[in-house]
């Protein structure tokens, strides 16, 4: 029962990150689709006007976002050990990215000349501009949920990696023991080897590669003391064919 607890715990792991990942990620869509950016614009010909950005046309890595956390949060099903570990790096490198966008855009200190640019309104037509500050904070919430997400992943590799031989077959255990002498857990592994050892039958001391001989097996006969190796018992047929020419001189009939 113990043994299955670190495995639990990364399987929870990893459950609790996907929640995260799958709510940064509609974080991020919801994020994409609010209004960021509002340019006040007036030419002297007409009434002045309201051009609006919202957060993917402030920032295109919003939804490509939103997407890389949605595939990573279904491949967190699939991959385990180095594979969960990149992605969790991944993940980490994504936070970083999010956060950046939604701090640059709560600490810039003009929006009023990127927006124009971004809208294609000339800059002497500008009269003003704002920020909402829904769209930034939502986006810096789904970086920290994306960041909280690579820790769970991080830690479900570790997890996973250390409590992966427990599962093993006897043979793989062996093998692994043969190619890793150094292993830290060889104590341990060595034991449980010898239990399985004797389970099937098998001396623990042999060496790889040495089986003991089948105690059915004969072993070839000795010499007597002058050398001479035993001969068949009395009654084989060169003792059977003497016997017979003895009693045929003596008149006797030869027995069956």
């Amino acid at each position: 029962m113990a043994d299955t607890r670190p495995a639990i715990a990364g399987r929870l792991a990893i459950r609790v990150a996907q929640l995260l990942l799958v709510a940064a990620a509609a974080g991020l869509w919801t994020a994409a689709r609010l209004t960021w950016i509002d340019l006040r614009t007036f030419d002297g010909l007409g009434p002045p006007k309201l051009v609006t950005l919202s957060g993917a046309a402030w920032s295109s890595a919003l939804l490509p976002l939103a997407l890389v956390l949605l595939v990573t949060a279904v491949a967190t099903l699939a991959v385990r050990g180095w594979a969960l570990r990149m992605l969790a790096v991944l993940v980490a490198l994504a936070s970083l990215l999010t956060g950046y966008l939604a701090i640059s855009t709560l600490e810039i200190p003009d929006v009023a000349v990127r927006g124009a640019d971004l809208a294609h309104v000339p800059v002497r037509e500008l009269v003003g501009s704002g920020r909402h500050l829904p769209g930034p904070v939502i986006t810096l919430a789904a970086a920290a949920c994306t960041l909280i997400g690579a820790v769970l992943l991080m830690r479900a590799a570790t997890t996973a990696g250390g409590t992966a031989t427990k599962y093993q077959t006897p043979a793989a255990r062996r093998s692994m023991a043969r190619s890793d002498p150094g292993d830290p857990d060889e104590a341990l592994m060595s034991e449980r080897m010898i239990w399985e050892a004797l389970d099937e039958g098998r001396d623990p001391t042999d060496k790889p590669g040495e089986s003991a001989s089948p105690p059915d097996e004969k072993s070839p006969p000795e010499p007597d003391t002058e050398g001479r190796l035993p001969t068949a018992r009395r009654g084989s047929l060169p003792f059977q064919r003497r016997r017979e020419d003895t009693d045929g001189a003596l008149g006797e009939e030869p027995t069956a």
